[in-house]
């Protein structure tokens, strides 16, 4: 029996069904979890799809059942879907022991922690591998499941963009819109429905800028201060390391994040750069062109030091 055949085996026989999203929720993460869940919902299949984090992102709650996302876990479960989770840690929460686990993602550190795993880190985004669990069950995909899953593959992809994107990816994506998903409305749903307080923040962000290496690297950083001024949050600065990469001579691209007494650190390259080597030096994790780790500390300047140091080698050339 495949491991799809076994994992909806194990759907159908379980009786509640806790569907776990990471932290710091990205769009593949969450429709993901929104995909199954219309799926359960659809099939009658008890389960609650759990994030820990006391606000999500505004622009996916065109997604259905969005508003069924709870940060509170249920009392009973015998059967926990992690999506997009590149270890068990990455909820942030602690789950009964002697469960059952289904482990569904796409990231190259995930050590398979579950009883079934369903991971495939030459897939575009966790959307694409949660794709195959429909198509080798050949289960319908209802328009809001389809809508769910084109939406985590277009933004982890950034658009249909990243190395792993190929051909396969815009055949699911072409069958995904004849099951009823509609892509100039997802483009218009996370590209189009921008916060006046972004664009306030963005140039103060952009103007922390410096380049280093002769220009292959480059950090931008944000403060909360200037959140507090500007009425943003921390979601709004994402795109700002995307915009710094965007420079032609920048090869690595690096934001930080002052919080609760630590600096998150987010990466990104381009050229074939790997950036996990960098976030898995300081205990973190990802993809080829795009990681994230933080560092023990909420001095900016001194978090990025470390980061710097380590990107160099002794010779004093770039990583």
């Amino acid at each position: 029996m495949s491991v799809y055949k076994e994992s909806l085996e194990l759907i159908k026989s379980s009786h509640y069904i806790l569907i776990l999203t990471h932290i710091n929720p990205d769009a593949d993460t969450l429709s993901c979890g929104l995909a199954l869940s219309n799926f359960m919902f659809e099939n009658k299949i008890k389960h609650k799809v759990f994030n820990k984090m006391d606000a999500l992102p505004k622009n996916l709650d065109y997604l259905s059942r969005f508003s069924h996302i709870t940060n509170k876990l249920p009392e009973f479960y015998d059967l926990v879907i992690y999506v997009d989770c590149g270890d068990n840690k990455r909820p942030a929460i602690e789950i009964k022991e002697d469960v059952k686990i289904i482990n569904i993602d796409h990231h190259a550190s995930n050590d398979s922690f579950g009883d079934i795993n369903l991971v495939d880190d030459s897939k575009s985004s966790t959307a694409e591998v949660l794709y195959q669990f429909f198509k080798q069950n050949d289960l319908k995909i209802s328009p809001n499941t389809a809508t769910c899953l084109y939406t985590g593959i277009y933004d982890d992809s950034i658009r249909f963009s990243t190395p792993r994107v190929d051909g396969e990816t815009f055949a699911i994506a072409h069958h995904l819109c004849n099951c009823g998903a509609n892509p100039s409305t997802v483009a218009d749903m996370l590209t189009r429905r921008e916060s006046l307080a972004k664009f306030r923040l963005l140039p103060l962000v952009l103007n922390s800028l410096e380049l280093h290496f002769e220009g292959e690297v480059g950090t931008i950083y944000v403060v909360p201060e200037w959140l507090k001024t500007t009425g943003a949050d921390y979601r709004d600065v994402e795109d700002a390391v995307n915009m710094v990469l965007s420079i032609s001579i920048v090869h690595i691209a690096i934001l930080l994040r002052p919080t609760n007494g630590k600096t998150r650190v987010s990466l990104r390259s381009k050229n074939g750069i790997d950036v996990s080597k960098i976030a898995a030096n300081f205990n973190g994790g990802g993809h080829i062109m795009a990681a994230g780790c933080t560092i023990e500390t909420d001095d900016v300047s001194e978090a990025k030091q470390e980061i710097l140091n380590f990107i160099k080698d002794e010779n004093g050339k770039k990583f």
